[in-house]
């Protein structure tokens, strides 16, 4: 049986002819995906992962390419996905440990972390730096303008918006 006979097999629900395409095809998606990641466990993980997307997302498959590049296909965004969550997990860990520590050396100067504090610990650095500077340190839009390398006009803009959110969060700490 040929390939493409397996695929219109499997296409209409035989799970043994998507076992045997799929096992026909493993050795070759493994040996890319080590290429790729350089990292032979996350290369199984993720042949796991592309292997059960492609049971999933069968009938999707077209014929306009050859099966094995729809699976190198599938594999690479699946490969690209997780890289991407992985990332802005690693972020989200990283803003939360620097709060953490943050917290801890007001604690031991001994000072309050107020809830405006905490809201604005909340905001992107792009509206908490220009506020920290102006409304905490007193600085002068342009001299802000200068330190972050921006338009005055902009720090005045990220300023008001960032205040608005403020206002938001501080308005629905209130509320609970």
């Amino acid at each position: 049986m040929d390939e493409l006979d397996q695929i219109k097999r499997a296409q209409r629900g035989d799970s043994q002819a998507m076992a045997q395409l799929l096992k026909a095809h493993y050795s070759f998606l493994m040996k890319y995906l080590i290429k790729m990641t350089m990292n032979p466990v996350l290369a199984e993980d993720l042949a796991q992962e592309t292997m059960l997307r492609c049971v999933e997302k069968i009938c999707l498959y077209n014929g306009k390419s050859k099966f094995s590049s729809w699976l190198i296909t599938l594999a690479t965004r699946i490969y690209f996905d997780q890289m991407r969550r992985t990332k802005v997990e690693r972020q989200w860990r990283d803003r939360e440990q620097a709060l953490r520590r943050t917290e801890w050396q007001l604690k031991a100067r001994q000072e309050e972390r107020t809830d405006a504090m905490q809201a604005l610990s909340r905001l992107g650095y792009e509206w908490r730096l220009p506020i920290l500077l102006k409304h905490y340190y007193g600085y002068a839009y342009d001299e802000i303008a200068d330190m972050m390398d921006i338009p005055p006009g902009t720090v005045k803009s990220r300023i008001h918006h960032g205040l608005q959110q403020l206002r938001k969060e501080l308005t629905t700490d209130e509320k609970e």
